[in-house]
């Protein structure tokens, strides 16, 4: 982005997360929150895997290419990391716990980094605690401004928690009594917090932050910050709510030019890699899906599934919800002689849903799952279908296929749910579950996102 409003997607700094385990799917785990900063001519990216520990990747461009990541420190319940590289050329890291990983919580540490940022170099201190008046305090920042180090972290949960901010002219402090400067405070916005300081070009500072917002996971807000006596006031602050601020839903954005632009969405299968919007389950694994076996389809080999339960399938495409409400069409073909092999779109969070075509009885069906459960099934005269998906504001859902130039809704509609740490995500796969290995694939002609019509 050159204004924080309007973003595509770059490239992936992570190309496989450390550690063979991840060849599953791991719910909640692997990386959690980073910290992104620019130092020394070079991009750095600091991230935790909360099983693993914390780990370190750089590039000289933002797009890439980015190294092989670094462990920098092994631990399990280690979260958040953000560097800090001082004035006097020292370098500092403050990190949060996971108590689910180490017993440990609501504290922000900060420890001594080596000069190459390959260890941590003593065992530093606890700089705040939060356990009596902001619990689960995690995700900090760390900044020198002027005289003062800050440090901002989310406190109070992922739902509805609120951003502190506190000071010290000393990097472990004492440091002053936090301040909340952002919280929710009557606004539609619940938790406004987790995030980072940013100044634009213009002199401009802002704060990017998330608020979680079921079923879709966690989007994105942006908020005005000016300064006022070496504090942050965020968002709308008042007379009435100062020193804390509370979000504003509109405003003038940031300097920086850029053109309108949105993350990208729908494929059309005509280059010679998968497009940066789709995400896997578990590391990638290019021996069940191609771009290359049929030109402009994306075709996806049939993986054994023991049960249809796409949520714990490593073999499924996946995308986050582009906005609230939507129209999902994808045409696909299925090439198989097996009823075992199914092909379809999904709807995945804790509670899965699938729209799946099927090789059966000579023919072929259309078939709907609610969870494992096959509850509709009927036929259809060829093996190829465009099927669609109704996504409501909220996350009441259809699934649909075309006929004759317009849309057959099919069985009941259902809620979308969220998963673990994660938004609910609309997914495309092939998979076979029959105790007999069978051979198939489905080749998928496009995936588009259009507006959403009525899906009564």
């Amino acid at each position: 982005s050159q204004d924080l409003v309007n973003w595509e997607i770059l490239t992936y700094a992570i190309a496989q997360p450390p550690g063979s385990r991840y060849e599953q799917v791991q719910p909640g785990c692997g990386v959690w929150a980073p910290s992104i900063r620019f130092h020394d001519n070079q991009f750095w990216i600091f991230f935790p895997m909360p099983d693993e520990g914390l780990f370190v990747t750089t590039a000289a461009k933002a797009e890439g290419p980015w190294c092989e990541p670094w462990l920098l420190q092994a631990g399990k319940g280690l979260i958040d990391p953000c560097p800090l590289w001082d004035d006097d050329g020292r370098a500092y890291l403050i990190f949060a716990y996971a108590e689910s990983r180490c017993g440990l919580k609501h504290k922000l540490h900060i420890r001594p980094m080596s000069c190459d940022e390959k260890t941590l170099l003593g065992p530093g201190k606890i700089v705040f605690d939060g356990t009596v008046s902001h619990p689960t305090v995690e995700g900090p920042k760390l900044y020198k401004i002027g005289e003062y180090y800050y440090v901002s972290a989310p406190a109070g949960g992922v739902a509805y928690g609120w951003q502190l901010v506190m000071r010290s002219k000393q990097i472990y402090g004492p440091y002053s009594e936090p301040r909340v400067v952002l919280q929710q405070s009557g606004s539609c916005v619940n938790g406004p917090h987790q995030g980072t300081f940013v100044d634009d070009v213009g002199g401009n500072w802002w704060f990017l932050h998330f608020q979680e917002y079921q079923p879709y996971g966690r989007i994105c807000h942006l908020q005005p910050v000016r300064w006022e006596d070496g504090w942050p006031l965020v968002g709308a602050c008042t007379e009435a709510t100062y020193p804390s601020g509370i979000p504003v839903l509109q405003h003038q954005k940031p300097q920086g030019g850029g053109t309108s632009c949105i993350p990208q969405t729908s494929d059309a299968f005509e280059a010679s890699q998968l497009g940066l919007q789709w995400a896997f389950q578990a590391k990638p694994d290019p021996s069940w899906y191609s771009l290359e076996a049929n030109p402009h389809r994306l075709r996806l080999h049939a993986v054994h599934c023991g049960k249809p339960n796409l949520a714990a399938a490593s073999h499924v495409l996946v995308q986050k919800t582009p906005c609230s409400a939507f129209l999902v069409k994808t045409e696909v073909q299925l090439y198989a002689q097996s009823s075992d092999i199914e092909t379809g779109l999904a709807v995945i969070g804790f509670s899965t849903a699938s729209l799946l075509l099927r090789y059966h009885a000579g023919g072929y069906q259309v078939g709907l799952r609610l969870g494992n459960d096959l509850v509709l099934a009927t036929d259809v005269p060829a093996s190829s279908v465009t099927m669609v998906l109704g996504f409501s504001t909220g996350g009441l859902c259809r699934f649909g296929y075309m006929q004759d130039g317009t849309v057959v809704w099919f069985g009941p509609s259902f809620r979308a749910s969220e998963g673990r740490w994660i938004g609910t995500r609309i997914g495309i796969f092939c998979s076979w579950h029959g105790p007999v290995p069978c051979e198939g694939f489905a080749d998928f002609k496009y995936f588009r996102f259009e507006t959403l019509p009525s899906v009564e």
